[in-house]
């Protein structure tokens, strides 16, 4: 029996005939070799291990990659076993060098993971990229323990495949509260007074605490079990993508990158295994075209937690028609 959703619940859903709709959209190789331009902007439904080989070299300015964590894991019939340390660095052998190849040598590259995988992703990274930082994101989720501390962090390691990288400061600030505002000669220094309170624009660090899961009041939101939230891939697309550039997700799971990719005017391609993820990949696509919000960013800015409402009063909200209805026909 399909479940019935509360009125605020906007976790997206995909009806039979949109299925069938999406997937004509979806990018299906066959054994030859993938060029730029049939998988630019593109959601690839395959197995990585079946296509890697196939995929044009060096066309890839940013990488951004999640892959399965080391944990027991279904992804809606897609299961991923926890296995020992030495296992999991095999499988990430077997083919994280093959994918760094599609990075331009002015490439950059993010991969994700929890504390018990990050020992295999410093290795991985360390063997094959020249590191510049992990990136350690606090989730305000997660289940509280009686002999132990809660796990509320992952990581995200990043690295760049040469010496020569595009790393754009100042599109990563953040917007912050100012607590103690510092006068000089009576007038704010390094902050800004409004109506609605003080704030400064602060630059990036490598711990990031204003990172909400999508949940199920978000539009953003999907049924995928590790979804991460478009505020923070868009931190890293905006960093390490030019405008110009071309974003690649081998684990694009419901479509986060590409989404927010297409969002912030960035080209894009994904890669994912299950057709049903595929699909909710490319509604979200459609979707974006009368919604290009990212909630938490606004204004050329990323705001700090629990000012939603104030960022909110920045946002435009877009006059474009949907079109989703239409293309669709529901």
């Amino acid at each position: 029996m399909e479940k019935k959703k509360a009125p605020r619940n906007r976790t997206l859903t995909v009806s039979e005939n949109e299925r069938t709709i999406l997937k004509k959209s979806c990018f299906f190789p066959n054994k030859e070799k993938i060029s730029v331009s049939q998988i630019t902007g593109k959601t690839i439904c395959a197995d990585l291990f079946d296509i890697i080989d196939l995929l044009p070299v060096e066309f890839v300015d940013l990488l951004i990659i999640d892959p399965p964590y080391n944990l027991d894991k279904n992804f809606h019939g897609f299961k991923f076993s926890k296995t020992n340390d030495e296992a999991y660095l095999e499988y990430l052998t077997s083919w994280f060098p093959k994918i760094m190849r599609t990075l331009k040598p002015t490439g950059s590259i993010y991969i994700c993971g929890d504390w018990k995988s990050t020992f295999c992703l410093y290795q991985i990274m360390r063997d094959f990229t020249v590191i510049r930082n992990r990136i350690i994101w606090q989730r305000e989720k997660g289940r509280g323990a009686k002999a132990n501390g809660k796990n509320a962090a992952e990581d995200i390691w990043f690295g760049t495949k040469g010496e020569e990288y595009y790393f754009n400061v100042d599109a990563v600030k953040q917007k912050r509260k100012v607590i103690a505002p510092y006068r000089e000669d009576g007038k704010p220094k390094d902050w800004e007074e409004t109506g609605d309170g003080n704030f400064r624009l602060t630059h990036p660090s490598n711990f990031w605490d204003d990172i909400s899961i999508p949940y199920w009041s978000m539009p953003e939101n999907t049924d995928h079990p590790t979804q991460k939230s478009e505020k923070l891939i868009a931190k890293l697309i905006l960093a390490s993508c030019p405008k110009d550039g071309l974003v690649l997700d081998p684990f694009l799971g419901s479509g986060t990158t590409s989404v927010a990719a297409k969002k912030l005017g960035r080209k894009y391609a994904g890669i994912e295994i299950n057709e049903e993820y595929c699909c909710w990949a490319e509604k979200r696509l459609l979707l974006s075209d009368s919604d290009s919000n990212i909630q938490g960013y606004s204004s050329g800015v990323f705001w700090e937690r629990n000012t939603l409402s104030l960022q909110m009063k920045e946002n435009k909200k877009l006059s474009k028609p949907s079109r989703i209805n239409k293309e669709l026909n529901c």
